[in-house]
């Protein structure tokens, strides 16, 4: 593949949470590919969705990523699956997901392309 490990994946993973840590629509936006597709619990969503729930400030207050595996797709692209546990904001009952999340790499720049989130039962 492209030598690039588990570590690669979860930071540019990271990079999404931290926007939405910081409600910083902009830095999520240009995470996300221009044809992203993401299914939720609550149905599917493109990159304007995604960003969109940035519109009153950050979606999150806090998380971690755990249990990470990365699945290589090709040499342009790699799935990462974990779980997410997070916090959102004035909520004191944290929640957590396990997440697929395929990147791809298109002109030199990785962008997440598909995610799928699965609510963990604990």
């Amino acid at each position: 593949m492209h030598d690039l490990g588990v570590q690669f994946f979860i930071d540019l993973e990271s990079r999404v949470w931290d926007a939405l840590a910081n409600g910083d629509a902009d830095a999520d936006l240009e995470l996300l590919s221009a044809d992203f597709v993401g299914v939720y619990p609550t149905g599917f969503a493109n990159r304007a969705d995604h960003a969109n729930q940035l519109a009153d400030g950050p979606s999150i207050a806090s998380y971690s990523i755990s249990e990470a595996k990365l699945i290589e797709v090709s040499g342009n692209a790699a799935m990462l699956c974990y779980r997410a546990d997070y916090l959102r904001p004035h909520r004191s009952a944290g929640e957590a997901m396990f997440i697929s999340s395929l990147w791809l790499q298109r002109d030199g720049l990785w962008q997440n392309k598909f995610s799928q989130d699965t609510p963990a039962n604990s």
